[in-house]
Formats: C-alpha cells, sequence, structure tokens
C-alpha cells in the first residue's frame, strides 16, 4: 500500500481481534514515529508500549474517551519533553505510526492526551519522568470492525487559492 492509499484507507478502529501484533511490526510501527520531522530537530518524543491485558484495562479506566483501550492487543503511549512544539511534533509521530498501521493491516485510534486530567495519572503508573508531557494514546490491533470509513468533506469545500 502506497502513502495516498494508507491515507485514503486510514480509520480510527475501536473494536479488535484478539489477535496479539508481532513484536516486530509494532517496532516497526514506532519507528516510522521516531522517523517524523520535528521542530529543530529535537526529536522530544517517548513511546511506551503495553500489552499486558492488566495494564491496558487500567488505561482504559482512567482515559474514560479510550475504553476501548483494554480490547486492543497492544497500546502505544506517546510522551514527548516539554520543548517549545512538543505538541505539533509529538502528533507528527502520531500520524506517521497511524499511517503505518493502516499500511500494515492494522486498526489504530488516537485517544487524545494533552491537557487531560488523566494524563498524570497515566505517566505516574508507567513510570514515566514528571517533566514530560502525556500527548496521546494509540489503541493498535487486527480490526474487528466492518463499518466503512466516515466520508471527508471534499476537496473543492476546503481548498482556498491565494486567499479564503
Amino acid at each position: 500500500m502506497d502513502v495516498f492509499e494508507a491515507i485514503a484507507a486510514r480509520k480510527s478502529v475501536r473494536s479488535y481481534r484478539p489477535d496479539p501484533v508481532p513484536k516486530e511490526v509494532v517496532e516497526r510501527i514506532v519507528d516510522a514515529g521516531r522517523q517524523a520531522p520535528s521542530g529543530n530537530n529535537i526529536q522530544p518524543w517517548e513511546f511506551v508500549v503495553v500489552t499486558d491485558a492488566g495494564m491496558r484495562q487500567q488505561l482504559a479506566q482512567i482515559c474514560t474517551a479510550g475504553r476501548f483501550i483494554a480490547q486492543a492487543p497492544v497500546c502505544i503511549v506517546v510522551f514527548c519533553r516539554a520543548t517549545k512544539y512538543y505538541l505539533e511534533d509529538g502528533s507528527a509521530a502520531i500520524e506517521n505510526m497511524l499511517l503505518a498501521a493502516t499500511a500494515l493491516g492494522l486498526g489504530s485510534c488516537w485517544v487524545a492526551g494533552d491537557k487531560k486530567p488523566y494524563a498524570r495519572r497515566i505517566a505516574h503508573m508507567l513510570n514515566v519522568p514528571e517533566e514530560m508531557k502525556l500527548i496521546a494514546l494509540i489503541s493498535l490491533g487486527y480490526p474487528d470492525d466492518p463499518k466503512p470509513r466516515k466520508p471527508k468533506r471534499p476537496l473543492q469545500e476546503v481548498l482556498h487559492w491565494e486567499s479564503f
């Protein structure tokens, strides 16, 4: 699958089969995140991969909008050092991982973390240093979600040349 096909196919998946995701596949996806651009090439990101079912259950309970994390065989928790562009940099890494997951036949869902009331609790649970900022949690696994991707607004509706 080329990058444009992955972009067009990517959707948020909230239902997963129980099949484990091979470690090499997870590492390949995280490596795609590591390759993202960052302001001044600071690369402020750190990735915590959680495969333990009990830990994923705890994350799902803490993160109320991500209850499905308990069902996904993998959760990638993305943190960044508090740099000037930490949120942009972390978001670029996350999008790379979402697209890589799609290209590899996996489903994923981005669950917000930045500035959420549960951010410190998740960091503490994962032994992440105090100065790191939670950017997001990504559920990851083989999709058990037959629903089609929701349509996007047409290009003609969102593209403006020279001015709005």
